[in-house]
């Protein structure tokens, strides 16, 4: 009797213990594994396709269920969703289950940057140190740790960390001197303001965007308080009651010059264009501005144009390169913003691509190329 009592509490034993092991999918093929669904989920990733890039990272993960990287591709993931409590607990998951990689303090410091709550930067900083020790001559490392510093306006360390990217000569290269360009140009342009810092990041500025930088960069009101024309007022003037009968008019209600900016974060912004009439920035006929329409080079141009003219009175720099040639194998003399971009260019505002000689009048602008713009402009006013 006791020996059956001892099988069967073996038994029972037994099925606990293997009960709780962790169920693992066998492979379908020699391609279906947890480094192949790991990268081609950060592919996903990279083109912002989370939900494809979380089922890659599911197979990751269920394919070897004690690997860092299904749980570090599905903390990324969540933190792109915004689910932040999910994404740390995966992205621990992943330290727990790393020994000696260091993917998983890269994936920290990537999710970190992503939420930037507090001491975000100096916990990045951490991880950092601590996979340094493991790999000093890690390029992903140094790639990672370069934006972090970028997305907190740090840009001197931003620029170290992408050099020495570009020193390792490994990969991301490419990235890194992509990044060290913008660093350079916005380090060149100094924003001064925390808007201009914030909008120096942005890959594609809308006008909203343009708005704010003209007045909180280029300072625009006080540019044309100083040098702009001379305006004077001669509206009609109604009689006053010294002059002639009381008259009781009707109340006209005046609408807005724009009906789509009443809670948008730039509106102070964006109402001081519109009363500085700055070209290429007014109001719709239905009284829209559209804030989050994306900018062109070639409206870029216009409103540049258009300030330039106004401050320094030289009216004549309207027309002219009027019947002069193109510059550009893509700007047709009859191009609507043909001599806003030729005036713009011949100041160096905005430069041509160096390599084909285009201009590119249909391409989106940069916030640290619309910054550069803005600082050799003031320069050139020695304003």
């Amino acid at each position: 009797m006791k020996m059956k009592h001892i099988i069967f509490a073996v038994a029972i034993l037994t099925t606990g213990l293997f009960g709780c092991e962790t169920k693992v999918t066998p492979p379908t093929s020699v391609m279906d594994t947890p480094e192949y669904h790991y990268k081609n989920g950060l592919r996903y990733l990279d083109r912002d396709q989370v939900d494809e890039a979380m089922k890659s990272f599911d197979r990751a993960v269920a394919l070897a269920p004690e690997s860092p990287l299904g749980y570090i591709g599905k903390g990324l993931a969540f933190g792109k969703k915004g689910d932040f409590k999910a994404a740390f607990e995966n992205m621990e998951t992943a330290q727990d289950y790393e020994k000696t990689g260091i993917e998983s303090n890269i994936g920290m410091i990537r999710l970190l940057s992503m939420q930037r709550g507090e001491d975000w930067l100096k916990n990045s900083e951490k991880e950092f140190k601590a996979a340094r020790d493991k790999d000093p001559n890690s390029a992903p490392l140094h790639y990672y740790m370069g934006l972090a510093y970028k997305v907190s306006f740090d840009f001197d360390k931003a620029a170290e960390m992408f050099r020495r990217v570009l020193d390792m000569n490994k990969e991301y290269t490419t990235e890194a001197n992509a990044e060290w360009a913008v660093i350079q140009k916005i380090q060149r342009a100094a924003p001064g303001s925390q808007i201009g810092k914030q909008i120096a990041l942005i890959d594609k500025i809308d006008r909203a965007d343009v708005a704010a930088l003209f007045v909180q960069e280029m300072d625009i009101e006080k540019l044309f308080t100083k040098r702009g024309p001379k305006t004077y007022d001669t509206a009609f003037k109604a009689p006053t009651e010294a002059t002639a009968t009381k008259m009781t008019t009707e109340t006209v209600i005046k609408m807005e010059p724009a009906t789509d900016i009443k809670d948008h974060a730039l509106k102070p912004s964006i109402d001081t264009v519109l009363q500085l009439q700055v070209r290429g920035l007014e109001p719709g006929p239905n009284h829209t501005f559209a804030p989050d329409k994306l900018i062109t080079k070639a409206e870029f141009a216009l409103m540049l144009e258009d300030i330039l003219i106004k401050v320094s009175g030289d009216e004549k720099l309207a027309t002219k390169y009027v019947g002069a040639p193109s510059l550009f194998p893509d700007v047709r003399t009859d191009n609507y913003a043909f001599n806003a971009i030729m005036v713009v260019t011949s100041r160096g505002f905005i430069e041509a691509d160096k390599a084909t000689g285009e201009f590119r009048p249909g391409d989106a602008v940069s916030g640290a190329d619309a910054l550069l713009a803005i600082r050799e402009f003031k320069n050139q006013l020695k304003f």
